[in-house]
């Protein structure tokens, strides 16, 4: 019984070397071994962990930190520059193909090639009368004639100016005194003047003695003693209404020369010279059908020699002055189809 149990021993001690043998031959075999292309497979499925040989790839989203991500570039949104001085000049009655181009008016020409013209604005309504208020109140208040006696009791640019701090004067030429109404010889027009219609205007005296003779305007230029917002509306000749273009292109060049070489234009200042309306009823911008009318954007912040091709009206250039102070839209101003003219200045990504 004893040798019986010695050799169960010795044979199972025999089969436990014989096995660690084999197995520790299959560890040692080749690549090329046929051994190891049977064994290989059988310890891939059974260790999902042997995947990790091949190599590991990743999107850029599983991988990606605060700093390796690109900042979103947000486009620069055009805006109109808060100009120092504004100034605006209303010319009378002629539709653009009458001036653009015409040997009559070298200096508009001239000024057009090296600052700004606006090559698609348009009047608003004929006659002057409601072109004057629509740049001014933002509507024309249903008037359609150049009555002198049909005053507007409603919020209007002086309202806004003051509001926003903004000291102003209008200056008409050939007006006999300030705060004149009605007309007066054969050179003044009161429908030419929109602040006197305006009854907060004309019935306060401290307001309306801001409405002056344009001879006070050489005396303010040349003490350097003039407000933000300058108006000047030229008498029935040198507005080219009465007289030719010739007339009104010679009374530009004497004036507006002045104002560039002047402090208030020079130091982030803005010149509009724009006419009241056409002589046809082109119109755009849902609101204007009083022609088209050539205008110019001067100003030191503007891109020089450019020709804008966005369809502008009075209410735009209304909104231009209004955005350049932080001044809220007046009514039709407002309007979507009234842009302000952002394309003719350099700020804003322009």
């Amino acid at each position: 019984m004893r040798v019986h149990t010695i050799a169960v021993l010795v044979l199972a001690t025999i089969a436990i070397l014989l096995s660690v043998s084999f197995v520790s031959g299959l560890r040692t075999t080749a690549p090329s071994d046929p051994a190891h292309l049977i064994y290989m497979p059988l310890i891939n499925a059974a260790a999902p962990q042997a995947v990790l040989t091949e190599p590991i790839t990743a999107t850029p989203t599983a991988i990606a930190t605060a700093t390796d991500v690109s900042p979103t570039q947000t486009p620069a949104v055009p805006m109109v520059p808060a100009f120092k001085h504004i100034f605006v000049i209303v010319m009378e009655n002629k539709e653009a193909t009458r001036i653009v181009g015409n040997p009559a008016a070298p200096f508009i020409n001239a000024l057009a090639q090296q600052y700004g013209r606006a090559a698609a604005f348009y009047g608003t309504w004929h006659p002057s009368l409601p072109n004057y208020l629509a740049l001014t109140g933002g509507d024309t208040f249903g008037i359609e004639g150049d009555c002198t006696d049909c005053f507007v009791n409603a919020t209007n640019l002086v309202d806004q100016l003051e509001a926003s701090g903004k000291s102003w004067k209008a200056y008409m030429e050939s007006m006999p005194q300030p705060c004149f109404v009605g007309d007066a010889g054969n050179l003044y027009a009161q429908r030419h003047n929109p602040f006197i219609y305006y009854d907060d205007v004309r019935n306060d005296p401290a307001r309306c003695n801001n409405v002056v003779p344009f001879k006070q305007f050489s005396t303010d230029l040349a003490t350097n003693a003039l407000p933000d917002f300058v108006w000047i509306t030229p008498n029935l000749c040198n507005d080219m209404h009465d007289c030719a273009v010739e007339t009104g292109d010679v009374w530009l060049q004497t004036w507006v020369a002045q104002i560039l070489a002047s402090p208030a234009w020079q130091d982030d200042g803005a010149l509009f010279i724009t006419f009241d309306e056409g002589d046809t009823s082109a119109g755009c911008c849902t609101y204007a059908a009083g022609g088209q009318i050539d205008t110019l954007v001067i100003s030191p912040l503007g891109r020089p020699g450019f020709v804008s091709s966005v369809a502008y009206d009075h209410y735009s250039l209304l909104r231009t002055i209004e955005e350049a102070w932080g001044m809220p839209p007046l009514r039709k101003a407002a309007c979507d189809c009234s842009p302000p003219m952002v394309d003719f200045f350099r700020t804003g990504g322009y």
